[in-house]
């Protein structure tokens, strides 16, 4: 196998020096699109499985509980990628999740009950876990600067793809044909990924340092690595003087600096309503008066965002993360609390000839969203944090949006159940002012910076200072 990853690599310099990190991402984006199908699996699906004619009996109780399953089992794919990804390697965690979607979408295609889909969201969520801790990781470790935006934001973009692919095909065909379907995005990406590199990161972390510097000269179209070999090398080291430990995360001043970040900016995704409207966009469009069938709605909303992603991706390297955060966050507070007084009014005035407001606000929330707040802090995961705690950081990052999101949920239908729509519209849009102050305080810019030279911003240093100490201590 080794002959054949040569064989297929050592042309890289002739087709680009980033030639080879896109087309890693693109293998790596087709487990994350697994993981959209899975999260987005519900809106199609749930409604066949209440109708009353249902083969598989089921409550609107237990269809809640199926729609969060992969919430509860997220947790375990994350405990489990925050040890794998140190010890066999970020690629070959990736894999892993190949073989659990194949086998949670034939369990989808077959089930006899509602404990088999049960069991099968389960094993989805503990997959995407996996995906997402390792696949941050490895993306922030393969990309260059100039890149790592776009390509941190093709998790943005493939999660949205795979929830709008999703509800494409079950609109049009049952559960388990949808189910045999999806099991070729699982299949394809185990099959292109393995011919991928490892990260050199992960490579030097294990002292095989001829594997790093061929993992390096691919990822980079060039033999001439020596410097940047040199550069990785160092930092890896420096890092590692430190035992990889969780308590590394807490006892570190940069790191955790690192992880208020992440958790504030993963918080405040959801905390301004991201996950909580899509999970309840057909009954606030219901509730708004709109004529719009529970599919078109669904294929409106998830096809401005999927586009908004794309072109988001291509901003984050050339605006920065810190004006598109900012951006974004005003832009959806506005949007949310004119969606919040649509609904305060309605009933009290008339209001039947401003019937266009909540349809206009709502999409225009999802794509001042998506420009930063819904791709940025995704792109962060993979870039602040160093790579003796990485694994253990993006784990618990993930463990704690689960746990957000989950409450979010909850939060949207309690609030809208005993005091009116309108209220968690003012909460979500008081978020993110709240927001606005943290990212303005606390978030640095990372665009075009180096891995190394974001833990030097991080540790209060400068590069000019760094590499002096560098030169004196050697």
């Amino acid at each position: 196998m080794k002959l054949t990853q040569n064989a297929m690599f050592n042309n890289g310099n002739k087709l680009g020096s980033f030639f080879y990190q896109y087309l890693a991402t693109i293998s790596g984006c087709l487990s994350i699109i697994c993981c959209g199908m899975h999260f987005g699996w519900p809106s199609p699906s749930l409604p066949e499985l209440l109708d009353p004619n249902s083969t598989i009996p089921m409550t609107s109780e237990e269809g809640s509980w199926l729609a969060a399953m992969p919430c509860i089992g997220a947790p375990i794919g994350d405990i489990i990628a925050a040890y794998m990804a140190d010890k066999i390697g970020r690629k070959y965690s990736m894999l892993i999740t190949s073989p659990m979607y194949v086998a949670s979408w034939l369990l989808v295609a077959f089930s006899p009950s509602v404990f088999v889909f049960a069991l099968a969201r389960i094993i989805a969520g503990a997959a995407d876990g996996i995906a997402f801790t390792a696949f941050p990781m490895y993306l922030g470790e393969i990309s260059d600067s100039k890149i790592r935006g776009i390509l941190g934001s093709s998790i943005q973009v493939s999660m949205t793809t795979g929830m709008l692919l999703v509800n494409i095909i079950g609109l049009y065909l049952n559960i388990s044909l949808t189910a045999i379907i999806a099991l070729v995005f699982p299949v394809l990406h185990f099959i292109t990924f393995w011919f991928m590199p490892e990260s050199p990161y992960y490579l030097l972390m294990t002292k095989n340092t001829d594997a790093a510097r061929r993992s390096l000269q691919i990822f980079n179209g060039t033999d001439d690595v020596d410097q940047k070999l040199k550069t990785v090398d160092q930092a890896v080291k420096e890092d590692l003087e430190n035992t990889s430990s969780i308590w590394n995360l807490f006892t570190t001043k940069s790191n955790r600096k690192a992880l208020l970040i992440c958790f504030c900016l993963r918080s405040i995704q959801q905390f301004i309503g991201a996950y909580a409207i899509t999970f309840y966009a057909k009954m606030i469009f219901d509730e708004a008066g709109e004529n719009i069938s529970a599919s078109t709605a669904t294929m409106i909303f998830f096809s401005v965002q999927l586009f908004v992603a794309i072109i988001a991706s291509f901003l984050s390297d050339s605006l920065g993360r810190r004006p598109l955060l900012i951006i974004s966050i005003i832009g959806s507070g506005i949007a949310l609390a004119v969606e919040g007084l649509y609904f305060y009014f309605e009933g009290k005035i008339d209001m039947s000839g401003y019937s266009f407001v909540p349809l206009l606000a709502l999409i225009s929330y999802v794509i001042i969203y998506n420009v930063g707040v819904g791709c940025v802090p995704i792109i962060l995961l993979g870039e602040l944090f160093p790579p003796n705690v990485k694994a253990f950081a993006l784990c618990l990052c993930d463990i704690w949006f689960d746990i957000v999101v989950t409450f979010m949920s909850k939060f949207f239908q309690l609030m809208k159940d005993n005091f009116g729509m309108h209220v968690p519209f003012f909460a979500f849009a008081l978020f993110c002012g709240i927001g606005l102050v943290f990212i303005v305080l606390c978030v640095p810019e990372t665009k075009g910076k180096t891995l190394e030279e974001i833990q030097l911003i991080l540790k209060g240093k400068s590069k000019k200072n760094h590499d002096i100490e560098l030169e004196v201590n050697t």
